[in-house]
């Protein structure tokens, strides 16, 4: 099979998490993966970003490729429109604590916390990703911005290891959120 440039975008998720190891600061460009399938998804109306150009996606696809999936069917309930919702608004929730957090540290009500929470338990100590060089509240919306994305990826890969290996596009939440988009856009027209 011929690869296309697209195959290669597995990069950016490397990239993205090994910096914000070294740099917590580089966590802000998580935002790219929350803009970008929204505004094709409102400007194009379907869901090119999540079939071809979505970096967890391709990461996905490519360690299935390299045979770490078992490729199994995902049980009906994970697949099923109450599961896909609640994990979105659950996911939206928790992303609306981390600009809480962020907005209490803005406020002085909160002090940074330089933490790196995984799967919304385990407080992971990253304070050496922080040098302190911008405002106390930019850095905890990037703490809290990439234990956001790290648990997702988290849970991404493990649902990749005991099923099929882009399960996790059944029921990602930015998926979920463009596909009512595109729903929204077709009912327009």
């Amino acid at each position: 099979m011929k690869k296309c440039w697209y195959h290669y975008l597995w990069i950016w998720s490397l990239l993205y998490f090994s910096l914000g190891f070294f740099n917590i600061l580089f966590a802000w460009l998580g935002l790219i993966s929350f803009a970008l399938p929204l505004i094709m998804a409102i400007g194009f109306g379907n869901k090119l970003f999540c079939n071809r150009y979505c970096d967890r996606g391709q990461t996905l696809r490519a360690l299935g490729q390299l045979g770490f999936s078992r490729r199994r069917d995902m049980p009906a309930w994970m697949k099923s429109q109450a599961f896909r919702y609640g994990f979105m608004v659950f996911f939206f929730v928790m992303f609306g604590n981390v600009l809480y957090s962020a907005w209490l540290v803005y406020s002085g009500a909160g002090s940074l916390q330089a933490v790196v929470t995984l799967l919304w338990t385990w407080q992971l100590p990253w304070q050496w990703t922080y040098s302190g060089m911008v405002n106390p509240w930019t850095a905890q919306f990037a703490f809290g911005l990439y234990s956001l994305m790290l648990t997702s990826e988290v849970i991404a890969l493990l649902t990749m290891l005991v099923y099929r290996p882009r399960s996790w596009c059944v029921y990602c939440p930015m998926g979920t959120l463009t596909q009512i988009v595109c729903k929204a856009k077709a009912t327009k027209k």
